[in-house]
């Protein structure tokens, strides 16, 4: 990694396909809570601890994507090609079989998870036909972070882009089809998205195959290496626990606080999941640069890089949330008929939008940190954070009557200045470590 115009391309190179691909992420939920959303305040705010829960069963295996790339871009920047195609192909089998396990655990368990969250009456009723049917598609879930990491790690961010700018119409198209064309209901919208997933999951390995293939390389299934991959994603499986954890907490917090709040929570974490998935594009760029340079021990620029990127992140948080807070009132209509949860909804937004040049230089770190394949001090970071937010969750749970008395503007408003406070500590956390080089180790 030498010049800055250099660096500066290889991280653009990476970082705006990903950008692309990361947005039409969260645009599936997008389009799921606008249409679902129409369909009445029960149904979005089911959607919304449905969503919560299937979130937290596909993330904690986010390790299949970081993991994937981590691996297989140090062994690309050491030369070693055959673990780059070993690396994609135990990630992808350990993806299927972990989702499938999983995939039926939380399609029999779906009362009692939402239930767990809080939901009650006719949201509960509704969470659980979301849940029941979106965990089909946990395998093929799975199976596209695992196929995207070891594309990530190859330095091809533009294939994956390619699968999401077909996948995002046609899972537009089917939620309308099925939701209103055939009035099947919140039921036809986790159907069209599983649907969705199986046809990106099945076009992305296509992919893989294609590109192992043309390199000569023989496609082996490697029982230890599926060993190794599981073992080494334990730490970042820790790591994406306390994370999760967070995150349900909060949607606890936002259930206690009424049906609106957590209507108007639904929309503002959906819309801070696509500003997160936009400002992970650098960190994606950091994971495959670190890995790559690392492997090739190349200390120095590795260190150039988390400089400018970091940079970059703050920078585009504050243009993204500058963005959002004064969109608003333009967002909010786009998710509900309600008049309280789209006023709501504006009064999170403005948090929200405050807090991204935090979330900026968070996501960077993050992703810098993953890729030269330090998980154990993430998972410990991770744990210290969720620590300290348990005091700030407390606060907000005691005192939601008094919030709630307030307004839901107010009490969702509260609620995302408490998560604001979480992500301000995990930022601490993430500038100490960076600034020490214990992670800086070379090598395969």
């Amino acid at each position: 990694m030498t010049g800055n115009r250099g660096l500066t391309r290889q991280i653009l190179g990476l970082a705006v396909p990903a950008f692309f691909a990361l947005v039409a992420e969260p645009l599936f939920l997008l389009v799921d809570s606008a249409i679902v959303g129409h369909l009445g305040t029960p149904q979005l705010a089911g959607l919304g601890v449905a969503g919560s829960v299937l979130g937290t069963a596909a993330g904690v295996f986010v390790f299949l994507a970081y993991g994937t790339t981590a691996s297989v871009a140090r062994a690309l920047g050491a030369g070693a090609d055959d673990k780059v195609v070993a690396a994609g192909v135990d990630g992808t089998v350990l993806a299927i079989g972990l989702g499938t396990v999983v995939g039926v655990l939380v399609g029999f368990g779906a009362e009692w998870l939402c239930a767990a969250l809080g939901g009650t009456g006719e949201v509960l009723v509704q969470a659980v036909i979301y849940l029941r049917i979106s965990a089909i598609g946990l395998p093929a879930m799975l199976t596209m972070m695992a196929i995207t990491g070891a594309l990530r790690g190859v330095q091809d961010t533009r294939t994956p882009l390619v699968v999401s700018l077909i996948g995002f119409p046609l899972n537009a198209v089917l939620n309308l089809a099925l939701v209103y064309g055939l009035g099947w209901g919140i039921a036809g919208s986790a159907w069209g998205t599983v649907a969705t997933q199986y046809a990106m999951a099945v076009a992305l390995v296509a992919v893989w195959l294609v590109r192992v293939r043309r390199a000569g390389m023989a496609v082996r299934l490697h029982p230890a290496g599926v060993l190794s991959a599981a073992v080494n994603g334990v730490p970042l499986i820790v790591r994406t626990l306390a994370l999760r954890a967070i995150l349900l907490l909060t949607t606890w917090v936002a259930a206690g606080l009424g049906e609106v709040t957590l209507a108007a929570h639904q929309v503002a974490f959906t819309v801070w999941t696509l500003l997160a998935f936009a400002l992970d594009a650098l960190a994606i760029a950091g994971q495959a640069l670190t890995g790559k340079g690392l492997g090739a021990a190349d200390v120095a620029g590795v260190r150039e890089a988390t400089r400018l990127m970091v940079r970059w992140g703050l920078v585009g948080g504050a243009a993204v949330g500058l963005a959002v807070g004064l969109a608003g009132p333009l967002i909010a209509p786009l998710f509900s008929s309600d008049p309280a949860v789209r006023a709501a909804v504006v009064a999170a937004l403005i948090v929200v939008g405050v807090g991204q040049p935090i979330a900026g230089y968070v996501f960077v770190l993050d992703g810098v940190l993953i890729g030269a394949g330090d998980g154990r001090w993430l998972a410990l970071g991770m744990t210290v954070v969720l620590i300290a937010y348990l005091p700030v969750v407390a606060v907000l749970r005691l005192s939601s009557a008094w919030l709630a008395a307030q307004g839901p503007s107010v009490a969702t408003a509260a609620l995302w200045l408490g998560f604001t406070v979480f992500m301000l500590i995990r930022a601490a956390t993430l500038w100490w470590r960076e600034r020490g080089d214990r992670w800086l180790v070379t090598g395969v």
